[in-house]
């Protein structure tokens, strides 16, 4: 099977096994998401959806944000691990959209990525999730999936697997196919167990199980 009949048949295949498909991290505007995938960094959703309702209640917008003690941020955050990094990223983050962009959050790859604590996987959510634009959110069970099933072979770094699902998966299915793979990837094709093959519904067309490129 070659990789673009692969990638294809994953789409399709996924997108019938789980028909929903969305950020599993709870937001209502662009500069919230912004806070909570930095927040989600080596750190669980679930436990970002525990801690953002206190930081938003009180700091209830970009401005707030912008002009609060980081050591106040860093308070609030610390349950999701890297608490100085984070807040202070966050701060910066916030004054520079405050300061810069007027309270908006651009809609632009090369402008997000100006943001500080802002890389191209955060880019990519805020462009699929917030804008609806073309986007490729490779994180770590969408590298593991890609490497796992045979869209890419041996590629580990995010960049580079968004780089050839550019090349395999139309852009109008790349970001909904990024979040189903969470969804797979948390309850089937898993990182700390064995993988649960015998219910994955990509085993006849994975390359894990012997289907050959």
């Amino acid at each position: 099977m070659r990789k673009q009949e692969r990638a294809l048949e994953t789409v399709r295949l996924l997108e019938e096994e789980y028909p929903i498909a969305k950020c599993s991290l709870d937001y209502d505007d662009a500069w919230k998401l912004l806070v909570s995938v930095r927040l989600a960094a080596q750190c669980t959703d679930a436990r970002v959806n525990q801690i953002t309702p206190v930081l938003f209640d009180r700091f209830p917008g970009i401005a707030a944000l912008a002009a609060a003690d980081v050591d106040e941020i860093e308070e609030i955050v610390h349950p999701c691990g890297l608490g100085k990094s984070k807040a202070r990223d966050i701060k910066a983050c916030m004054t520079m959209l405050h300061e810069e962009y007027h309270d908006r959050v651009p809609d632009e790859m090369n402008e997000l990525l100006k943001l500080p604590g802002v890389g191209r996987k955060s880019a990519n959510l805020i462009l699929g999730d917030v804008f609806g634009k073309p986007a490729m959110v490779t994180d770590t069970h969408c590298i593991r999936l890609c490497n796992r099933i045979g869209i890419v072979n041996n590629i580990k770094e995010p960049a580079k697997v968004e780089k050839e699902m550019w090349k395999l998966i139309p852009p109008e299915k790349g970001n909904d196919l990024c979040h189903r793979f969470v969804l797979h990837g948390r309850d089937v094709c898993t990182a700390r167990t064995k993988p649960h093959c015998d219910r994955c519904v990509l085993e006849t067309i994975c390359q894990k199980n012997g289907v050959k490129s």
